[in-house]
């Protein structure tokens, strides 16, 4: 597979490389487009966030259900051909997005989209690693591909910011088309006809395992979305649907135990450190999850607009690439890998108790560089070692099923991340607004000041006396749903860093991690690799 043999030989090397990431990042822009704007799309569709928040996961669950099967696909037809087939679907079905204004339109388009982009990030992942030549290319390449997914939602809020302010919600799947066509157009251009990979027949595959698979997780991501709208068993459909994911899963199991080539080869969980590995990675994605709690607090809080609040987040993608780069050096460098795990827990650890005293009513954007930073470089430096650890941690023949099944698991910590948001930001603000209403009567003397001081302010502005004492109250509850997020903010910040504390001790206590050699060398990358 050399370089001639892909591509054509008066290519230079920088327009390669180039082209291959104006074709990656649209493809991973594309998985957090669903939440680019969650208020406008309820707006859009008019919908609740929870029913935006479920798009995104049937666009995850398709990806993860079809990843096992691209791989034949991938093997079996030409990398060009591939690659203009893949596209057109992608295209097609982002202009039935962009068409559609019915929610249950738009939740098949995200879960063909799902599984099109498979293909999509398959061609990518193959053709990055065959750029970088060095004895430790995939390392590095999994560095830049999970450094881009971290940057994902914040790089795909920060693009689309001012379109969504200026356009109807839709247009976003039409600028996908858009972005699309500069890396595509080029590829084909400069792209030989070859096989990237061995070519394998398309007889015998295994359809059964994912139409079991995906309606699985399927309905995983909707109990964890709408339970707590629901009231979880109270409902009879969550019922259903965890009576489902149990007999789904036990058939899924046992047909997979007895299959010559299955989806997921379930000795895979007899490696201790592939378990220890998985662990951290759910862990990690919970904790990720929670930084979702401080672009909240931006908006609701502090009163920042979309497009500021995303330019603020760019410290945050500079501390990714930062932890990114730091991270794969010190694993080709054969560092021990408690310490680059204890590193990165450490650097999570300090910001979220650092923003634990940080949430306050008012404060300066300049306040949060540092621990926008610190989040990038703690995230960043874990993700690429835990996801290299799994791979290392069982024998290559088996290494694929430990992909698949990572994805599995950074599938359900994440929707698991989303479900405890919607859990606890109820829960905390329930009893806070309880404990809060006390002190906010009417009669009480510091409530009453402070209406009288907003119906001063709102007269100094011009308001007449009548008009200031109707909108002072609207004031006052504002002002107390601020200090309600703050609070839930601050509570919820207090278990992830208990979370945090409990992985660093995990790790601290598993002295064996560090005798995993990490080889990803002979691993072919997977569509969507954990």
């Amino acid at each position: 597979m050399g370089k001639k043999q892909v591509f054509r030989s008066w290519v230079p090397e920088w327009l390669i490389r180039l082209n291959i990431f104006l074709v990656m990042f649209p493809t991973v822009m594309l998985f957090a487009l669903s939440t680019a704007n969650v208020n406008a799309a309820t707006g859009f569709y008019g919908v609740e966030p929870h029913d935006i928040q479920f798009s995104m996961l049937i666009y995850y669950a398709a990806l993860v259900a079809f990843t096992p099967l691209e791989k034949r696909f991938f093997s079996r037809i030409a990398t060009k051909e591939y690659f203009v087939i893949c596209l057109a679907l992608q295209v097609m079905i982002t202009f039935w997005a962009y068409q559609s204004r019915d929610l249950y339109g738009l939740f098949v388009c995200r879960f063909l989209q799902g599984i099109v982009n498979c293909g999509v990030t398959s061609i990518c992942l193959t053709l990055l690693f065959s750029r970088l030549r060095s004895e430790h290319a995939r390392e590095t390449g999994y560095a830049i591909f999970y450094g881009m997914i971290l940057c994902a939602s914040s790089l795909t809020s920060l693009v689309t910011a001012q379109l969504v302010d200026d356009y109807e919600y839709n247009v976003l799947y039409k600028m996908m088309i858009y972005a699309f066509v500069p890396g595509a157009v080029l590829l084909l251009l400069i792209m030989n006809k070859v096989h990237l990979t061995r070519k394998m027949p398309l007889y015998q595959l295994d359809w059964t395992s994912f139409f079991i698979y995906a309606p699985m997780l399927i309905m995983i991501g909707y109990i964890l979305i709408y339970g707590q709208q629901y009231y979880w068993l109270q409902d009879p459909t969550i019922r259903w649907c965890l009576a489902g994911v149990i007999f789904l899963g036990v058939v899924f199991v046992v047909r997979q135990l007895h299959l010559k080539r299955p989806f997921i080869n379930m000795a895979v969980f007899r490696s201790r450190g592939f378990v220890f590995g998985i662990v951290l990675l759910a862990g990690l994605y919970v904790i990720r999850g929670a930084f979702n709690v401080t672009t909240a607090y931006f908006s609701v809080v502090l009163g920042m607009d979309p497009l500021h609040t995303y330019e603020l987040l760019i410290y945050n993608i500079i501390g990714i690439i930062i932890g990114a780069v730091t991270a794969a050096n010190l694993v080709i460098q054969r560092r021990p890998l408690q310490f680059i795990w204890l590193v990165g827990f450490f650097l999570l650890l300090v910001f979220h108790g650092s923003m634990y005293f940080l949430f306050a009513a008012e404060a300066d954007q300049s306040t949060f560089i540092a621990p926008l930073v610190i989040q990038g470089l703690g995230a960043a430096m874990l993700l690429t070692p835990i996801v290299l650890f799994i791979i290392s941690s069982v024998p290559e023949k088996i290494s694929a099923s430990a992909s698949t099944a990572g994805v599995f698991v950074r599938y359900t910590s994440f929707a698991l991340s989303t479900a405890s948001i919607n859990y606890f930001s109820l829960f905390f603000s329930r009893t806070h607004t309880n404990s809060l209403s006390e002190n906010t009567s009417i009669l009480n003397v510091q409530a009453a000041q402070r209406l009288h001081a907003y119906q001063g302010a709102l007269q100094g502005r011009g308001l007449m006396s009548d008009q200031a004492a109707k909108v002072a109250p609207a004031l006052l509850d504002k002002a107390v749903q601020k200090q309600v997020f703050m609070k839930y903010a601050m509570d919820y910040y207090e278990l992830i860093a208990i979370l945090i504390l409990v992985l660093m001790l995990l790790v601290i206590m598993t002295p064996y991690i560090n005798r995993t050699i990490i080889n990803v060398r002979s691993n072919q990358p997977a569509a969507a690799t954990v």
